[in-house]
């Protein structure tokens, strides 16, 4: 299958993507917070580095823009200032996997004791 279609919907914070397969359209709808804590730079890291920290408090992350990075995938920009190249396959592989890994995401959250809402800086004046 080949991505043909990214919306991105700041509105309810998730990004539809359309695949093509033979003669077939297929969807999904995948939130901006997912999307950012599966980034593969995360990913990357945990293999070199061992058990990394839990990605947490990104609810309210917005997507920000997609730049095609030709055959190696599209590079998600987030406004946190993260950004990290998503391949094809990768993404096609968190479409189909959502509730798998969104659910052991909230586990992993849970027992970590963190938060997926936003944290909030407080300046002393």
């Amino acid at each position: 299958m080949n991505i043909t279609h990214f919306i991105i919907d700041n509105n309810q914070h998730n990004l539809a993507i359309e695949f093509a397969a033979s003669q077939t359209i297929e969807s999904a709808l995948l939130s901006f917070e997912y999307l950012r804590i599966s980034s593969p730079a995360s990913s990357a890291k945990k293999l070199k580095t061992g058990p990394a920290a839990i990605t947490s408090h990104k609810k309210a992350v917005r997507l920000v823009k997609i730049e095609s990075v030709a055959k190696h995938g599209y590079r998600l920009i987030f406004d946190d200032g993260h950004n990290a190249i998503y391949s094809e396959q990768y993404i096609q592989i968190l479409a189909s996997e959502y509730k798998v890994r969104w659910q052991h995401y909230l586990t992993e959250l849970k027992a970590s004791g963190h938060s997926r809402e936003a944290m909030i800086d407080i300046k002393q004046l």
